[in-house]
């Protein structure tokens, strides 16, 4: 049975204490469209980690500026766009967590977590300023797919 749509758009200042506020809400979007808590909870910290960069890395801390997350569920495809209003960033030049030399190191596993828990994940860079990154899921093939919704 095919589900009806569900878009959710939310627009937070730009305060680590908002992280958790995005990542519920995403959470409870997988959990209605049927995943169990273990696929929700992957999914609420590849937003989890988004959010995060947008804030420290794209708005830089600055909290007149704005991050705006918009979750699109159509069927059992789940779109979600975390927006900026920063000067971006380039991600081929964050490290790679996996190598040896960068073990230790505490930065630079967040785009690594969102490729992992999502089947795809893409940046559009604005010229005036702003990134947008968008995390496809396909739910009706991801695992935690609760059997009893």
């Amino acid at each position: 049975m095919e589900r009806p749509g569900e878009r959710i758009e939310i627009t937070i200042s730009s305060r680590f204490e908002n992280i958790e506020l995005v990542q519920v809400i995403a959470e409870h979007v997988c959990e209605n469209a049927g995943l169990d808590d273990d696929g929700s909870h992957w999914i609420g910290m590849a937003v989890r980690e988004a959010v995060a960069n947008a804030i420290k890395h794209g708005n830089k801390l600055d909290v007149r500026k704005r991050v705006r997350a918009t979750l699109d569920l159509q069927g059992s495809q789940l779109d979600i766009t975390i927006a900026d209003e920063g000067q971006g960033f380039d991600p081929t030049k964050v490290s790679d967590p996996l190598n040896p030399q960068n073990l230790m190191k505490t930065s630079g596993r967040g785009i690594f977590y969102m490729k992992t828990f999502m089947d795809q994940v893409s940046y559009t860079f604005t010229p005036g300023g702003g990134t947008s990154l968008l995390m496809t899921k396909n739910l009706a093939g991801a695992s935690g797919i609760a059997s009893t919704k």
